[in-house]
């Protein structure tokens, strides 16, 4: 599948007369130059996947009703804070493991933790598991700013598409022995594969040292069936030689709070 390093336009300058200019860093990891660490304000990500168990529709009406409440206010007073960006998709249906996923940006981690305590003050918090949870950083920003101001706080704008694809990644450890040369010319073949898929919109986001994988792809699209052909190509390149896990993948349909609680059934 796609790795960390596919741009949204292609790494291209030009130079004088019209001609391509390749442009690519040559000390990736700062060590050569030894560069400073980077403590700016960026964005974090979560993509929070959620099971409920069967046990809950179990429940007299009135109680679930009640619970469900619950939770859809929690969503709701957290959707509508000014330094938290939050989107919600179903997986009913889709995918046995888990039911829900959000998905929640801010520069603040603690936000996270803050929004994830209130659910588990609900009724319905009980009766939730979360499966899976990948955290990760947004190195620059590649969307519409929301707040005003360039460079304080947040700058992503993620969820315009009915689905949205995700998975973490993990390269080999051969893939940054290569030289930068190389990497380039794989990630100049990658990208032209891609380029005709323009229905298909990528957020690429770092996890090194923060979880276990080293980065989330989370692919945005109308398309599922042209995202399948994408991947499909993908494999075909070389720098998928390189790729050393890429799973689970989610497919997540975009769902407000009150549609997947209706298709929980609660």
């Amino acid at each position: 599948m796609t790795n960390e390093e596919t741009p949204n336009r292609p790494l291209e300058g030009t130079e004088g007369g019209g001609r391509p200019r390749r442009s690519f860093e040559m000390d990736p990891s700062g060590q050569l130059t030894n560069r400073e660490p980077d403590r700016a304000n960026r964005q974090f990500l979560n993509y929070a996947f959620y099971k409920l168990d069967p046990a809950f529709r179990r429940l007299e009406k009135d109680e679930r009703a009640a619970a469900s409440d619950d939770l859809r206010q929690v969503v709701q007073r957290w959707s509508e804070r000014d330094d938290f960006i939050m989107r919600t998709y179903s997986l009913v249906g889709i995918r046995g493991d888990c039911d829900f996923m959000f998905w929640r940006i801010s520069n603040d981690v603690a936000c996270f933790q803050d929004m994830q305590a209130e659910i588990n003050a609900t009724a319905i918090g009980g009766y939730l598991t979360m499966p899976y949870s990948y955290l990760s950083l947004q190195k620059r920003s590649q969307y519409v700013n929301r707040i005003e101001g360039s460079g304080h706080g947040l700058e992503i704008l993620p969820g315009q598409g009915k689905y949205l694809f995700v998975y973490p990644f993990v390269k080999t450890r051969a893939w940054y022995s290569l030289t930068p040369h190389a990497r380039q010319g794989m990630m100049d073949e990658h990208i032209n594969a891609a380029s005709p898929f323009k229905g298909v919109r990528l957020n690429t986001s770092y996890s090194y040292g923060i979880d276990d994988q080293e980065f989330v792809v989370a692919f945005d699209s109308d398309y599922p069936q042209e995202f399948v052909d994408l991947v499909g190509r993908l494999r075909h390149t070389e720098a998928s030689l390189y790729t050393q896990r890429d799973v689970p993948a989610f497919t997540c349909s975009k769902t407000d709070i009150d549609g997947i609680l209706r298709q929980l059934g609660v």
